[in-house]
């Protein structure tokens, strides 16, 4: 039976094994213990940290973003972007990343997004692109440099972040740079969406179109003209997940993708931990790619 062992074989896809490789909540089945600390610790970040909660930066009701603001002036700015493959979870259960980032000298903004199937994946890319779009324009504001923002994302939204970096900012809005987005990272990134399709238990929600995966996988699109991806997974992941990671770097190439790593002892849960554990290598290649 075939498998996406490739992105070039598209015959008969063994469903069952897509499911095995694409369920992350059955792989790790303390998940749920992951997402009952995420949101206590988060729920203490706005707390304790400068933020403004709740911002509209768009017209539909999950156009919402918490920013909080940087310790000085001309900080980097990180936009992360949460996952749940595009179909749960919340910026609710991700603060406990900008207190991370926060200590790290940065300003940090965590945007909501609709989530399918009330939209869909390219619909949630340019709703992402409206977030950083709101990130450039206030940076200042935030005590940040507007030519200092990075993006990086979890899962899907390690996908949304991919696309960020790809995104044609002067198309999407004439009044943006051409290079609002300079760098981004991706943790567990999906990178080539037509796996997903063929996913009963993803596909039920994201109905993905032949023509959406073409549009919106960044490995089925050109190279960024500009900018740096960094690629990480968790080697305790499916081979699916570590395919997608290799994949971003083989699409894109070492110079737009220089580092694609499969991190040892991680999951797809604990590698967020990781990007707020200070000294871990998450969290270093973070501030690296902020400097």
């Amino acid at each position: 039976m075939a498998r996406f062992n490739d992105s070039s074989r598209r015959d008969q896809p063994d469903t069952q094994w897509l499911e095995r490789m694409y369920n992350n909540r059955l792989r790790v089945p303390a998940h749920g213990d992951y997402f009952t600390r995420w949101v206590a610790e988060s729920a203490l970040a706005r707390k304790s940290l400068p933020c403004e909660l709740d911002v509209p930066y768009g017209d539909a009701p999950r156009e919402r973003l918490d920013a909080f603001a940087a310790k000085g002036k001309g900080a980097p700015l990180v936009v992360f972007i949460h996952g749940g493959y595009w179909r749960a979870l919340d910026k609710s259960f991700h603060g406990f990343i900008a207190a991370a980032l926060h200590d790290a000298g940065a300003a940090v903004v965590v945007p909501n997004y609709s989530l399918c199937p009330r939209a869909s994946i390219p619909q949630i890319t340019l709703q992402v692109a409206r977030a950083v779009g709101w990130s450039w324009r206030h940076a200042r504001r935030l005590g940040a440099s507007p030519a200092r923002i990075s993006v990086i994302g979890h899962s899907a939204g390690g996908h949304l972040a991919a696309m960020m970096l790809a995104c044609a900012w002067k198309v999407f809005d004439a009044d943006l740079q051409p290079d609002v987005v300079k760098r981004a990272m991706g943790l567990s990134g999906l990178y080539d969406l037509a796996p997903l399709m063929q996913t009963p238990s993803l596909q039920e929600a994201l109905r993905l179109t032949p023509q959406q995966v073409h549009d919106a996988s960044p490995a089925r699109l050109p190279p960024p003209v500009r900018g740096r991806f960094v690629a990480v997974v968790g080697s305790d992941e499916s081979g699916e997940y570590l395919r997608q990671n290799r994949l971003i770097q083989q699409a894109w190439g070492r110079e737009r993708v220089p580092l694609a790593a499969a991190l040892p002892g991680l999951n797809h849960f604990s590698i967020v931990d990781a990007l707020a554990t200070k000294g871990h290598r998450v969290n270093r290649l973070a501030r690296e790619l902020m400097r």
